[in-house]
């Protein structure tokens, strides 16, 4: 289990603790749930959800629910769910990603990293369907009315080449929070 904390996104790692507890934390596209057992660990209920959960099924733990559902079909399946935070990492389908914010409960925590505009001279993924546009996680934050706790629009090396967006964000002001600087 340990291996699998330490393969969790520095990112994540980082801004977790500020999730409030007492509410369930969403593992948006969770691949193999390595940030679902982080948060667990952390002592949230996690709702880790994915199109293929076989991955998950090896973690065997009480506070990690596994749901499988086809994020990207005509209709969002989480319609109406509430979550005192939403992690989303290595994940980007934009007919939605305008719903998160929407399902943040108050003082809850967005914090979302994945690939951007630049990154296919590096490799996959190189469709820009699938590679964030400058500034589009801080447009996200803006029209949701999201305080920005964090942001970064970077070259990352590790751990492997590759343009990375990131956001840490708030639904209202996340009590005895104090704000980082952007790239902080």
């Amino acid at each position: 289990m340990h291996d699998v904390i330490a393969d969790a996104s520095p990112w994540v790692r980082r801004f977790a603790p500020i999730i409030p507890k007492g509410g369930i934390v969403l593992d948006l596209a969770c691949g193999a749930g390595r940030h679902s057992v982080l948060l667990a660990s952390q002592g949230h209920a996690v709702l880790a959800v994915d199109r293929d959960i076989s991955a998950l099924g090896l973690l065997e733990n009480a506070s990690i629910q596994a749901q499988e559902l086809d994020l990207e079909g005509s209709t969002w399946p989480m319609l109406g769910k509430q979550f005192s935070g939403i992690v989303v990492t290595n994940y980007l389908y934009r007919p939605f990603l305008d719903e998160l914010p929407k399902m943040l409960c108050e003082d809850g925590v967005l914090i979302y990293e994945t690939f951007a505009d630049g990154n296919a001279q590096f490799g996959k993924p190189s469709n820009p369907d699938f590679l964030l546009k400058p500034g589009e996680l801080l447009a996200l934050a803006g029209r949701s009315g999201l305080k920005v706790i964090a942001y970064e629009d970077i070259y990352l090396d590790q751990p492997k080449p590759a343009m990375v967006q990131r956001i840490c964000a708030v639904k209202g002001h996340l009590k005895g929070c104090i704000p980082l600087q952007f790239g902080g």
